[in-house]
């Protein structure tokens, strides 16, 4: 019987690349996400309701999030990897210009939507001896200026993963903590609400990382022996780099 991996946001970027790449190497996958369309067309597209199964909520409503874990059917029901993917950035701007909104927002999804389901599968997931991929970024060891509450978001994932490692010592659960630099996708996009011009001028010409490579990464951990764990992996373009630190003068 095929494997099941669990992947939250999958309606785009990271989480359908994903998605593809589970299917493709013989698993079966529960996708979810807000989109209940996209959703839909790509269970079509994974090889129908037999390979993939969407579940249509906000992550950051736990009574949807909980309804939604108890309707998984009996072919999906035993979870051997979760990916905690859906996150976003909201916002470039320094702290003392930025919509307090825009803030609980991202914690509300980086922080608490990625933290409650993690708790609510996580009996399944003991029982799985099952590996648990949480999406950080590069941001939460790295600042930059209009990071601010998405890089403290990030920095907590990083920190949960550890911490989940930690109290699940002796389980046999894996947890991986994967934390890209400079990717294309729909981020950008949401970030900047929609902004193209944004989006077209931080990617041109940089070559940045695609789904794809971060879907590959997972697949490679989720296909190592049980007794190995990667704790995180820190991935860049190698188009990116560190910047000088900033000085301020009079």
């Amino acid at each position: 019987m095929p494997k099941t991996a669990l992947i939250t946001g999958a309606t785009a970027g990271f989480g359908k690349a994903i998605a593809r790449r589970f299917v493709k190497e013989g698993w079966n996958v529960i996708i979810t996400g807000r989109r209940k369309e996209r959703l839909e067309e790509l269970v079509v597209e994974l090889g129908g309701p037999d390979r993939a199964h969407a579940l249509t909520f906000d992550i950051r409503d736990e009574a949807a999030t909980e309804a939604a874990m108890v309707t998984l059917p009996a072919a999906f029901s035993q979870i051997d990897v979760l990916v905690n993917n859906a996150g976003l950035a909201l916002g470039t701007g320094p702290i003392q210009n930025c919509d307090i909104n825009d803030w609980k927002t991202m914690i509300d999804t980086n922080i608490t939507g990625l933290v409650t389901i993690t708790r609510l599968l996580i009996d399944r997931l003991i029982e799985r001896k099952a590996l648990i991929v949480n999406l950080a970024s590069i941001a939460a060891n790295w600042p930059y200026p209009g990071g601010n509450v998405y890089g403290g978001t990030k920095a907590f994932v990083q920190q949960f993963s550890l911490g989940l490692r930690s109290d699940l010592a002796g389980t046999g659960v894996r947890v991986t903590s994967i934390e890209p630099g400079l990717s294309e996708s729909e981020f950008t996009l949401v970030r900047t609400g929609g902004d193209k011009a944004a989006y077209d001028k931080l990617y041109g010409g940089a070559d940045p990382l695609q789904p794809e490579d971060i879907a590959e990464s997972i697949c490679w951990v989720a296909s190592l022996p049980a007794h190995i764990n990667i704790n995180a992996i820190e991935i860049m373009p190698v188009s990116q780099s560190w910047a000088p630190f900033q000085i301020s003068r009079k």
